[in-house]
């Protein structure tokens, strides 16, 4: 688990994160959302040590990340698992070295117990198969499936995606959704999602976080988002009509059943 007490983080006059206090929960899909400049992504970098936040407590298990020395905190990151936008493989290796490289950097195992692993994790996400090809000749989806193998080669706590699903069509994120989910619940992993995709956030959001203007608007899950009354976050989740027409659905379903959003018995 990954608590955050207070976190505060500031750039010269401008406050970005203020008082945020959550807890990120093992073996749960834990979404981060909100608009642009709402401070999502200064959280997440606050989060893996990229910023160092101005107050304010980052507890690893328990663990004060903060207060770290440099030497604890790199012992502290080879527990942590990443998946970027881009998925940021490297052109000129093949799909299993990409996934061998963290093994390579950090492991003590020996060529052969490398490529094993590294084939353990291609086989979880079904791309044994393209184990010799290079990230050129695989779509999108497919490189993306590739960094997740990579990701969890090390066997990590803790896995941080920013915006998994970026550039992908609905299919394959729901693809790429159903990954992580599994790959979170199999494992026990802490698994943080920064993330726009409202189809991940009724999908896999176990635990959400929504930021606005730098501050915790509201948390809950997937199935409490449907009714909250929180304004803000309805502005955010049902923008478009489609979502609006979900939660009038979900609405009419209740009120079908007995149950009118928002009434006290």
């Amino acid at each position: 688990m990954i608590e955050l007490k207070n976190l505060c983080k500031s750039f010269e006059d401008k406050d970005v994160l203020k008082d945020i206090n959550f807890k990120f929960e093992d073996g749960k899909t834990n979404l981060i959302i909100g608009q642009s400049g709402s401070g999502k992504t200064v959280l997440m970098k606050n989060l893996v040590g990229l910023l160092e936040p101005t107050s304010g407590e980052v507890l690893y298990d328990g663990r004060n990340f903060v207060q770290m020395s440099k030497k604890e905190k790199v012992l502290m990151r080879r527990e942590m698992g990443m998946i970027f936008q881009a998925a940021a493989l490297f052109d000129s290796l093949s799909v299993l070295e990409n996934v061998m490289f963290p093994l390579d950097m950090f492991s003590t195992m020996n060529y052969r117990e490398r490529v094993k692993r590294a084939q353990e994790c291609l086989a979880r996400v079904k791309l044994l198969d393209a184990e010799n090809k290079f990230p050129g000749e695989i779509s999108g989806g497919m490189q993306k499936r590739v960094a997740i193998a990579r990701a969890i080669v090390l066997n990590p706590k803790y896995l941080f995606c920013d915006e998994p699903n970026s550039g992908l069509d609905p299919k394959t994120s729901l693809v790429i959704d159903d990954l992580l989910s599994g790959i979170t619940k199999d494992f026990g992993i802490t698994t943080i999602i920064n993330t726009h995709d409202m189809n991940s956030v009724m999908g896999i959001g176990d635990n959400i976080i929504f930021i606005h203007k730098g501050q915790k608007e509201w948390e809950g899950n997937k199935d409490e988002i449907v009714d909250s009354t929180n304004k803000r976050l309805n502005d955010f989740i049902f923008a478009s009509d489609l979502f609006k027409k979900v939660k009038e659905v979900a609405q009419e379903e209740e009120i079908k059943h007995g149950h009118i959003p928002g009434a006290t018995v």
